[in-house]
């Protein structure tokens, strides 16, 4: 007999493979060693002494060959056989902070947003209009045109014309550009708390998200130490914190720069930071100060944030802190932009801005 069959799914089988279950694991490494992949085994290899991760059966060599036959990692020859990530390997790290960081997610349809207006989409609403020249043929409104050329011209004769013709009225769908600002100071690794490491699986998380959910939006990414400068999705794994200050203005002109040249209308700034403004760049020489809130610094920073409502552009702010004088910081900078602004533990940073986003999607604050 020709056909399939089908057996019980066994979902505990997956979880015993070997190679995923190591595979998760040293993802997670990668993403803390920014990118080293000899680091990254060192560590895996380390905590397999401790906690006997492989067996006999399988160990950290024939982990390392799978990932080199999977093509999750290659070997470069011109540097003596050194062991990078592939493309497949940045996916892979992109889907798992997707998972791990908003795995309430589930699939929709195409990556559109929803608002509450009609116009061109992909939604039905309840609604349904005469035909007019440029309307989608896929809005047709099957059932009442029949009705309509019945009724027109009866059942001997029939025949559907243009004024028969009725369609469905769709959701507009907005589309949105987004930059998204992440902070790179050393206070994110500071006091002996990694910082950098969630921050940098929330970026991995939004992007997937946009890339799969929202493939018509657009998302920059861009960090901010002394300067700032753009980054490639690709590098977000293996971004590092450098030994800089806090240039938050440098950060909110580059964004407002990229966002001037997006034709797209609805706009936003998100910024990832866990400390107050420290520098600001006059020329080729910074004006640093870590002491403290600098009124130079300040002023410069709100009124930035003045002209991002002046043009339309909402920040919201995620503060990794709850100090009171930076509390007090946030609340001045979301007073001026008429943002919003949330004060996140690292465990809850990635919910925080998932809604957030989702909810700017559907409707456009005023």
């Amino acid at each position: 007999m020709i056909g399939w069959r089908f057996t019980d799914f066994d979902k505990d089988a997956f979880a015993d493979d070997p190679f995923e279950r190591l595979l998760q694991i040293f993802q997670e490494l990668l993403v803390y060693t920014s990118g080293d992949v000899s680091e990254a085994l060192s560590w895996l290899t380390e905590l397999d002494k401790q906690y006997e991760l492989t067996d006999e059966n399988y160990g950290i060599s024939d982990f390392i060959q799978d990932l080199i036959d999977k093509g999750y990692i290659s070997e470069s020859k011109a540097k003596g056989g050194l062991l990078n990530p592939t493309t497949k390997m940045e996916i892979a790290l992109r889907r798992k902070a997707l998972d791990d960081i908003f795995d309430q997610l589930q699939k929709s349809k195409r990556g559109n947003h929803i608002t509450r207006n009609t116009g061109y989409g992909d939604e039905f609403t309840s609604e349904v209009r005469p035909f007019q020249f440029g309307d989608k043929l896929d809005n047709i409104a099957v059932s009442e045109s029949l009705r309509n050329a019945q009724i027109n011209h009866g059942i001997d004769e029939f025949r559907l014309t243009q004024n028969d013709l009725e369609v469905h009225e769709t959701y507009f769908k907005s589309q949105t550009s987004s930059v998204l600002m992440l902070d790179i100071s050393h206070s994110m690794i500071l006091y002996g708390e990694d910082r950098i490491t969630p921050a940098k699986k929330v970026a991995m998380a939004l992007a997937e998200l946009i890339k799969t959910r929202y493939p018509k939006d657009t998302l920059d990414i861009i960090v901010f130490g002394n300067d700032a400068w753009k980054i490639e999705i690709k590098d977000l794994p293996y971004l590092q914190v450098g030994p800089y200050h806090t240039n938050t203005v440098a950060g909110l002109e580059l964004a407002m720069d990229i966002l001037r040249r997006r034709k797209n209308p609805n706009k936003q700034i998100m910024m990832i930071t866990d400390g107050k403004p420290t520098c600001l760049k006059k020329g080729k020489k910074y004006y640093k100060n870590a002491f403290g809130l600098d009124r130079k610094i300040l002023n410069r920073t709100l009124g930035l944030a003045t002209k991002c409502r002046k043009l339309g552009i909402p920040i919201t702010t995620f503060m990794i802190a709850t100090d009171p004088y930076l509390v007090n910081f946030v609340d001045q900078f979301t007073r001026a932009n008429d943002g919003k602004a949330f004060y996140s533990s690292l465990r809850g940073l990635g919910e925080f801005i998932f809604m957030d986003y989702k909810d700017n999607k559907r409707k456009r604050k005023q």
